[in-house]
């Protein structure tokens, strides 16, 4: 399987303008530039959409995870939060941190944390990442 996303920019780094899409059409020419990506201005940037693909992918592999085990969660809510350092030469995605929230019938807090690690070390976009990905996972009744 193959999914693509495309990037348009015009102009400087500073004062140019950019458009991501994506091949579903949930983006579709979104606004990005350097006000999106380092002064909060409207429109997304590459480490919040990296954020929500890691967040997706790790919540969706840890239901996988849940099933081998038997149990399925009556909810997952994961924030990833994606951390962009200046080093020297540029830029550098140093960490990701996943939070998660989840109410799970039937899980014990050891069995959870063991299926929360396993999925956060193999979910796809983890494989991916290069950077320091840590968890701070919660077990709510």
């Amino acid at each position: 399987m193959e999914r693509s996303a495309s990037a348009v920019w015009s102009g400087g780094i500073k004062d140019g303008k950019g458009a991501i899409s994506t091949q579903s059409g949930v983006l579709k020419d979104t606004q990005y530039g350097f006000n999106t990506r380092f002064e909060n201005g409207p429109g997304t940037n590459p480490e919040e959409l990296i954020g929500a693909a890691h967040a997706g992918c790790f919540t969706m592999a840890l239901s996988g995870e849940l099933g081998k085990a038997g149990l399925t969660a009556e909810k997952l809510e994961t924030t990833a939060t994606v951390t962009l350092d200046k080093v020297p030469g540029g830029f550098s995605i140093s960490a990701v941190h996943l939070k998660l929230t989840a109410k799970i019938p039937g899980a014990d807090d050891a069995q959870f944390q063991s299926i929360a690690d396993t999925a956060k070390t193999n979910c796809p976009v983890s494989k991916l990442l290069t950077a320091n990905i840590t968890l701070d996972a919660s077990l709510v009744k």
